[in-house]
């Protein structure tokens, strides 16, 4: 289930050396043997794992951070990486230590920033930087806030940094007077509270649990700390709201520097009620004044995010939804003129989600990505609202436009290759009428992460095929095959449902549901993107509104159908379900609503429509989804009532298929006990069920060991009762 404006796409982002394209196949032929091994899930931990990018002002660097697992000390740790941009190897930044991260380059091209708790709690580090070879030299504490910092982002004038706390609002605001006497009062009441032995909580208003952890008094604030002397203030200060709230895409501060460093530009949900909230807005405060408020700039009654000034200061763009309550509505470009003062969707015909932007250096045009029929392709978008389609083939992110007009980086991932830094360029001219295409194209990887480990694995390629749904919509599947595939032969086949539900498929690198380790073992994998799948216009974005079970479950199982009289190698008689979140959910109606699967795989799925709404704490998602409150419906019969109707707890007298039920116990999107109930009510009807329950998981299973038993269990499972018939 997605939950503050995140999707639950069950995939991590980015990446690709050379950059491959999910093909769409009319008809399948054979495939190349390859002597290449199959992928192990030790291979799956092997692997580095790209994570935030940097580029100094001048282009010509590039600085990146890069995540090892340790399986055996169940631990995995970030370090800091620089290389030049135009060639040349790799090397860890001298000053950082492993667990380091956050770097940015200061516009000066002499200074870097970057996080450390090498000296207890997290804080805002310093250090020079010399633009001619790289190195780094004399890091020292800018910050020493008892509540430590995160989210750092450098001023254009390089005078001073943003930077987010947790703190205590009612607390008087932190200075930097506060340093020396450790932060009395935010301090003062960490202590009481981590040697108080009584651990109870008082809640009095509502999202008191987010995700996986109790959000407890605290909020996090905005600071703004001189580079010079340390001379700190709270720029929200008494503010009772998180600035920025808290969402799982986009990350950071929420917020971007004009570029004379005189005003700040943030994201806040004001609501007196967040949990039933989207409503983030944009404001502006003026930081030349310590006594100024913020001005909101927004008008969007749904969710606004990401601000972003261009280079030139004339705009600010950001990320904005129309309708209230909805986190997946469609994310449009927003332009705002600061001379005039007022706002447009600056391409209204564009029916897919932005979901990232940058500007690109001159202030002519906006770079954007976007997802598209199983892709997520670079978008250049021209004032005047032209757009052209730019690449890449994968899923691309974490843009970074260079000095040179159609020069950018980004972080590209395919199914087959994980996260990878890439270097694009791009010659075209906007052209009027909407969309046209790119006039040249060209991409080159810069980092190289995993070239020996996946040059020695068997990687098939991911294929793409179409289908029309029962009412004529047409609709879009994929399917990856086994390694050393034999299309001559039959296969079972692993059928995975995407979460979401506004979530999708495609052309992407995973680390948690990785179909090319799902095909490891022998398996034809094949994924659906069904009605409320992004990529394909808004229209079927909101076609699972009020209808989870309905066309959703119809389109899963016309293109299950499709893909079985399309591809004879696929063995029908040997099939297995598996989702997560939505997934989980549809997964257990596919348990009442059909008896062609084998087995199912049902991870933090809800079972009881109604018991899951009074345990989630992001409300504004079952109150939309589900059209409105289980107690607007208590006078109605179950066909009119969306919580009962729409509730595989209903059906639970049709449940036969042998199920594995997952669910984590710091699941507060949804409660663990709704996989509780599900293995409650399995055991009971005397169905052949098994739970794997993760006390010290939430939503995701993100420890190395815990994801190794998750694996384990998972494919242990669906090969019992796809390969042996059941037998233990």
């Amino acid at each position: 289930m997605r939950g503050s404006w995140s999707l639950f796409l069950v995939v991590i982002l980015f990446l690709v050396p050379t950059v491959l394209r999910a093909q769409s196949v009319p008809a399948v032929g054979p495939f190349p043997s390859s002597a290449k091994r199959p992928m192990t899930f030790e291979d799956l931990m092997a692997m580095k794992r790209l994570g935030d990018t940097a580029v100094s002002p001048d282009g010509q660097w590039l600085a990146y951070s890069v995540t090892t697992v340790d399986l055996a000390q169940n631990t995995k740790t970030p370090e800091l990486w620089l290389q030049a941009i135009a060639g040349g190897a790799p090397f860890k930044l001298a000053v950082a230590q492993p667990g380091d991260s956050g770097l940015q380059f200061a516009a000066d091209n002499r200074r870097i920033l970057f996080l450390s708790g090498r000296e207890g709690g997290q804080q805002v580090w310093l250090a020079d930087f010399d633009p001619a070879t790289g190195a780094t030299s004399n890091p020292r504490k800018l910050t020493a806030i008892a509540t430590e910092a995160d989210n750092a982002k450098w001023s254009p004038d390089a005078k001073s940094i943003v930077f987010t706390s947790a703190v205590y609002p009612d607390c008087a605001p932190i200075t930097a007077v506060d340093f020396a006497t450790g932060n009395s009062c935010n301090a003062g009441r960490d202590k009481a509270l981590a040697q108080s032995k009584v651990k109870a909580q008082i809640f009095t208003h509502l999202l008191y649990r987010h995700w996986d952890h109790y959000t407890g008094d605290k909020r996090s604030h905005l600071f703004l700390v001189s580079v010079n002397d340390g001379t700190m203030r709270d720029l929200t200060p008494h503010n009772p709201h998180d600035v920025p709230p808290f969402s799982l895409e986009g990350g950071g501060c929420g917020c971007d520097i004009s570029p004379d460093s005189k005003e700040l530009a943030f994201t806040e949900n004001p609501a007196p009620v967040p949990a039933i909230s989207t409503s983030a807005q944009i404001y502006t405060l003026d930081l030349t004044d310590p006594a100024a408020k913020p001005v909101k700039i927004s008008t969007s009654a749904g969710g606004n995010l990401n601000p972003a000034y261009s280079p030139d200061g004339k705009y600010l763009a950001w990320r904005s939804q129309a309708r209230a309550g909805y986190e997946s509505d469609r994310f449009r470009l927003w332009l705002y003129n600061r001379v005039t003062r007022t706002g447009k969707d600056l391409l209204p015909n564009f029916d897919n989600w932005v979901d990232e932007l940058a500007w690109a250096q001159d202030s002519s045009l906006l770079y954007f990505s976007a997802p598209e029929t199983g892709e997520e392709p670079v978008f250049a978008a021209g004032l005047s609202g032209s757009t052209v389609k730019l690449g890449a083939d994968g899923e691309a992110g974490d843009l970074h436009p260079l000095p040179a007009r159609g020069h950018w980086l980004a972080s590209v991932m395919t199914d087959a290759q994980p996260p990878e830094v890439v270097q694009f360029h791009s010659s075209f001219n906007f052209c009027t009428g909407g969309e046209c295409p790119g006039m040249g194209f060209a991409h080159q990887a810069l980092t190289h992460l995993n070239d020996t480990l996946l040059s020695q694995l068997d990687l098939e390629k991911m294929a793409s095929f179409w289908f029309t749904a029962k009412d004529g919509t047409k609709l879009q599947g994929f399917f990856v095959p086994p390694p050393n595939f034999d299309p001559a032969q039959k296969y079972p086949v692993k059928f995975l449902i995407h979460g979401g539900p506004q979530g999708n498929w495609g052309d992407d690198w995973s680390y948690r549901w990785n179909p090319e380790l799902f095909a490891a073992s022998g398996y034809v994998v094949v994924m659906v993107n069904p009605r409320g799948s992004t990529g394909y216009g808004q229209t079927i974005v909101d076609g699972v509104n009020g209808d989870w079970g309905g066309k959703p479950f119809s389109d899963l199982m016309e293109g299950l159908d499709a893909a079985e009289r399309r591809f004879s190698f696929i063995d029908k008689s040997r099939e297995c379900a598996l989702g997560a979140s939505y997934g989980g959910y549809m997964a257990n109606w596919v348990l009442g609503h059909t008896n062609r699967f084998k087995c199912v795989v049902t991870h933090d799925g809800m079972f009881n429509a109604e018991s899951a709404f009074g345990a989630t704490e992001e409300d504004w998602f079952n109150i939309w989804e589900f059209k409105g409150h289980p107690w607007d419906y208590y006078d109605k019969p179950n066909a009119e009532d969306p919580f009962r109707k729409w509730s595989p707890s209903l059906y639970a007298r049709n449940f036969k298929t042998p199920t594995l039920v997952v669910h984590g116990q710091l699941d507060y999107r949804l409660d663990v006990s709704e996989g509780f109930q599900l293995f409650d009510t399995l055991q009971l009807l005397g169905v052949p069920s098994k739970m794997l329950y993760f006390p010290d998981e939430g939503h995701w299973v993100l420890k190395p060991q815990n994801s190794q038993l998750w694996w384990k269990t998972v494919n242990d499972w669906v090969d019992q009762w796809t390969k042996t018939g059941g037998v233990q």
